[in-house]
């Protein structure tokens, strides 16, 4: 990377604007009206628009900076966590106006600089590095990004066709990124629609829905969980199970680096238990029979019962050796009188969750106690009927599984990328040139 020139941030930037702060209606603007963005209008390297409230009638003249096209929007002011946000503004939105919270980067001279790749710039781990030295302020959860440590963020120029190159590279694996989050997207509004459906109308005996209660009244009866089919049990939880328990307290001086895995709330996810490599936590228990108590088997039913309340998640074949902490309740259901995947598909439905939002323990702190969720009313079909929903709502857990899998694959390679191309230790035009002499390419 001999032929990059190293500077700073500055050396490229005319202006970095900011808007003013005015009244707005917390709603987005309308036809003929203008809006204000939201900080929230800067997420995850996206720009969203929609994010904006409709500035009141009077207030209107005040507004100074317009979302331009082809711009950086910056941050300045936000959580310690998001202080310091970019997105990449790919059309001019004439319509929409900067608060006093964002700043919008302008270059000096356009034909010396990719907005886009500077976009990516600044996403880079060295970029998230340099805020977080320098960003400032003394509450915990507001920070100040200064202008001038912004502007003075060491930057790497290579040659303006080789920062388009990479641009186009990085905008690529952008690309599909959101195409795969919107699959996902798409998928959880089907399931939605099949949780709804299969758990208040289940499948007849010809393996299709029943007709909705408003056309088929006569196939449906009312419960104190709505309206069910005729031949759909109501039973309390612990009448089809074999446990009904909750996680060991003092489990931290269990922790350790490796072990046996440790489920919190945060690993459940309404979809699956879930351990991302920033939340796994191990732990070596005694082997008593209090520290042996709650190890989990497969199939085990997990429902959090503080704070989030009623989250749940079914324990997977294969997940090996694990443990919950006290704000976990494990439900051990009987595998010969209940598909434990069909209690939990209906424990994480709406009506289920709307029954189990009125069930909160009066006191100080949110929670259900155990006699709670021994109670706790499921609808009971047939162990046939039970089978069948159970397997078309995993069906759909596992094409979002298998879509969000994907998406961490690809974004873990963009980061692979941004690091080797926005450092310049791999070089662009000789991977393109490699792509160009492989069979099939034009």
């Amino acid at each position: 990377m001999s032929d990059w020139s190293d500077g700073q941030l500055g050396d490229s930037m005319a202006a970095l604007d900011a808007g003013v702060s005015v009244n707005a209606e917390d709603r987005p603007h309308g036809a003929g009206e203008i809006g204000v963005l939201k900080t929230s209008a800067v997420s995850g390297g996206r720009f969203l628009p929609q994010e904006n409230k409709a500035v009141i009638e009077r207030e209107r003249r005040l507004v100074a900076e317009s979302v331009q096209g082809d711009s950086i929007l910056v941050s300045r002011m936000n959580t310690p966590a998001l202080v310091g946000e970019s997105c990449y503004v790919r059309e001019a939105h004439p319509s929409l106006f900067l608060p006093d919270r964002l700043w919008q980067l302008k270059p000096k001279d356009r034909t010396k600089i990719c907005m886009r790749w500077l976009s990516f710039v600044l996403q880079s781990a060295a970029y998230r590095r340099h805020v977080e030295i320098h960003a400032t302020g003394t509450s915990g959860s507001m920070k100040n990004l200064p202008k001038s440590k912004l502007l003075e963020l060491p930057v790497s120029y290579p040659a303006p066709p080789e920062q388009t190159e990479i641009a186009e590279i990085l905008d690529t694996l952008d690309i599909a990124i959101h195409a795969t989050e919107a699959i996902i997207a798409k998928l959880k509004a089907v399931k939605q629609g099949l949780l709804h459906d299969l758990l208040t109308r289940g499948i007849d005996a010809n393996g299709e829905l029943r007709s909705p209660q408003a056309e088929a009244p006569h196939l449906y009866k009312e419960s104190p969980l709505g309206w069910i089919p005729k031949d759909w049990e109501i039973t309390p939880l612990d009448s089809v199970s074999t446990t009904v328990t909750s996680g060991s307290r003092d489990w931290a001086r269990f922790y350790a680096d490796s072990g046996a895995l440790f489920v919190r709330i945060g690993n459940l996810t309404r979809e699956h238990i879930n351990f991302r490599f920033d939340s796994t936590m191990y732990v070596r228990p005694p082997r008593n029979g209090d520290g042996q108590r709650t190890r989990l088997e497969p199939g085990d039913i997990l429902i959090s019962i503080t704070a989030d309340l009623g989250i749940v998640g079914v324990v997977p074949d294969g997940m090996g050796e694990a443990y919950i902490n006290q704000h976990i309740a494990l439900v051990r259901a009987s595998h010969g009188v209940v598909n434990p995947r069909f209690v939990g598909h209906y424990l994480a439905s709406p009506a289920a969750q709307t029954y189990i939002s009125k069930l909160n323990d009066a006191g100080a702190k949110a929670g259900l106690n155990l006699p709670t969720v021994r109670g706790l009313l499921i609808a009971r079909p047939a162990r046939t009927e039970q089978n069948l929903i159970a397997e078309r709502l995993d069906e759909i857990d596992h094409r979002i599984q298998n879509a969000a899998t994907e998406s961490a694959k690809l974004r873990e390679l963009k980061a692979g990328l941004m690091d080797d191309l926005l450092t310049g230790r791999v070089r662009v035009t000789p991977l393109l040139a490699e792509a160009a002499q492989q069979p099939g390419s034009a």
